[in-house]
């Protein structure tokens, strides 16, 4: 079955920075663009970045370029989000899974807290 383990969130100061994990199975990772979504309490869930797996490119939402880079490594079915210079609107529930604006797979992993605060 399709599974996503995210992992590398925490507490971090306002500029900050962290770098998010995700271990993908269950599926031909290397097949599929691979997205971080994010979920603020109170809000719904969004597309942060999104990377296609064999051109590599990628696509982010307007509140994070500049700030946030997606990779991913097939050979490890892992995907990753490098969040620099993080702000307080950046505190959430982030999550991996493959797709772009609409995820394609119905099971989300637990998810990774990301806290911005001081």
């Amino acid at each position: 079955q399709v599974q996503f383990v995210e992992s590398g969130g925490g507490l971090v100061q306002p500029g900050g920075s962290l770098r998010l994990s995700c271990e993908a199975s269950g599926f031909t990772f290397n097949g599929y663009t691979m997205g971080w979504y994010r979920q603020a309490p109170g809000k719904e869930r969004e597309l942060v970045a999104s990377i296609i797996s064999y051109s590599g490119r990628t696509n982010y939402a307007d509140s994070v370029k500049g700030r946030f880079t997606i990779s991913r490594d097939n050979a490890k079915n892992t995907v990753y989000l490098q969040m620099n210079s993080l702000k307080p609107e950046d505190t959430a529930a982030y999550y991996c899974n493959a797709g772009g604006p609409r995820a394609i797979f119905a099971s989300w992993g637990q998810g990774t807290q990301v806290t911005v605060s001081s």
